[in-house]
């Protein structure tokens, strides 16, 4: 009770949260690994977060920072530790048309951060399935991607500055709003993507863009990845590089997509085994203007590309959403990926990202390696085909744990092999402890290990994440 009673004298009684008021906080996203905090805090300003952070500090207490805890690596585990909410921060302090610029607290939950640039005829071009219930500090932690990564970058490239809250309770204040600054160490680098290891973000300056004027949305069943790509290059090129998204999904989540969501109408009378779902945008005033008909310019350019891939052989189906109703749809498809996954069990989860012309060559590499391993697993795969990130979730028909961590090291494997990264924009959390221990460079974390006993020498902050123990190859 001193412990708590410290922590109501910082944010009042109604803030501090136990037993069984902590439920809600209690369990990571996939349900697979729940935990009892010591408590939860929920403080309403940075400098009450600053407070809790230097009394956890001197009683070498554990502080667990969470946003709406969407994340699937586990990153949020928090046993006997205090979880630290910053679901109380969510103003959006102002957004300036003129300089195309947000500043917001780390609460502000990703849709609402959308709505707000909406109504200034702006964006926030982040945007994945979990974006209503996601928050902006978390994102920023976990330097989160999403579908629009291939014209808009990561988090890390929307975030002009950054508020964080050290291990030891100070305040850093970056909340900079310049395009160049290189007056010393990338500090705010350093913050962003470390799953709250080294500091609590509480506030950012983030970049917004200019609303499109104009969307084309298709689906398109293709014969192969290969020409999937040659696909993406000829629309980059026919239009100056506007596709937004480039999204694969195969044959096999198209059916348990269809399974899961039995009312849905799927996008073709049949199926085929390479499904792309793109989308281009303009803000050229030009494009948007409609003809007779109510076809968008941009639209009629669309389809005059996708006809002439369809008279070459390059795409064997194309549907084009004609209305937002229909575009939803078939945004519904992808972005539903995540509930689809979840819906069987056991599951060996992996998200990695290999060059864009690998993805083919590592998706038919692992098909046999796997099939070496369970022959009877399935994977649920789907992809941001437009920079490489493959979403390669495992369902093994075996239940021995030994044969799932045998799978995840296959695809270790594969993945080094081909150049690529065993994490892509999921982060590290606990659950890639053992891929961090094998396959990052160790000069690499033994840096990490440094940076992490300057900043944090009581290891208070998310400890046990991100940074693997020594000797943990096989942890």
């Amino acid at each position: 009770m001193t412990q708590i009673n410290a922590l109501i004298d910082i944010v009042e009684t109604s803030h501090v949260l136990t037993g069984r008021d902590c439920e809600k906080y209690s369990s990571d996203w996939f349900k697979l690994h729940p935990f009892t905090p010591l408590a939860v805090v929920r403080p309403a300003n940075v400098h009450q977060v600053s407070e809790i952070v230097k009394w956890a500090n001197s009683e070498k207490i554990a502080v667990v920072p969470m946003g709406g805890n969407t994340g699937l690596a586990d990153g949020t585990f928090a046993e006997g530790a205090l979880v630290l909410s910053l679901e109380r921060m969510n103003a959006i302090r102002e957004i300036r048309s003129d300089a195309r610029l947000a500043v917001v607290e780390a609460g502000v939950i990703l849709s609402d951060l959308h709505e707000a640039a909406e109504e200034h005829d702006f964006i926030f071009p982040m945007t994945f399935g979990a974006r209503g219930s996601a928050m902006i500090g978390g994102m920023l932690s976990t330097n989160a991607g999403g579908s629009n990564v291939l014209r808009y970058g990561n988090t890390r490239d929307l975030c002009l500055g950054i508020e964080v809250v050290l291990p030891n309770g100070e305040i850093m204040e970056m909340m900079s709003e310049l395009h160049k600054d290189n007056s010393g160490y990338n500090l705010k680098h350093l913050m962003i993507g470390a799953e709250g290891t080294l500091g609590i973000i509480t506030a950012a300056v983030l970049r917004l863009m200019p609303q499109p004027r104009a969307y084309a949305t298709a689906m398109l069943g293709v014969p192969s990845l290969d020409a999937a790509l040659s696909i993406l290059n000829a629309l980059q090129s026919a239009t100056g590089g506007s596709v937004e998204a480039y999204e694969y999904m195969p044959r096999f989540y198209i059916e348990k997509y269809a399974a899961h969501f039995a009312d849905r109408q799927l996008p073709f009378p049949i199926q085929y085994e390479v499904n792309i779902l793109v989308e281009v945008a303009t803000t050229a005033e030009d494009l948007p203007a409609a003809d007779d008909t109510g076809q968008t310019r941009l639209s009629a350019r669309f389809e005059e590309i996708l006809a002439d891939q369809l008279q070459s052989g390059a795409i064997l189906d194309a549907v084009v959403a004609q209305n937002d109703t229909q575009r939803a749809q078939m945004w519904h498809l992808r972005e539903s990926a995540a509930e689809v996954t979840v819906a069987q069990k056991p599951l060996v989860n992996h998200d990695i990202a290999v060059p864009l012309d690998k993805v083919a060559v590592f998706l038919d590499r692992m098909q046999d390696r796997l099939a070496a391993l369970d022959p009877r697993a399935e994977t649920i795969v789907v992809s941001h085909l437009g920079d490489g990130n493959i979403h390669y979730p495992v369902w093994p028909k075996s239940l021995d744990p030994q044969t799932h961590a045998a799978i995840t090291e296959a695809v270790e494997d594969v993945v080094l092999e081909l150049g690529g990264s065993f994490s892509a924009e999921h982060g590290i959390g606990r659950s890639k402890l053992p891929s961090m221990a094998r396959r990052k460079n160790p000069v690499a974390v033994a840096v990490m290990r440094q940076i992490k006993q300057a900043l944090d020498p009581n290891n208070i902050l998310n400890p046990g994440k991100v940074i693997p123990p020594q000797n943990a190859k096989d942890s």
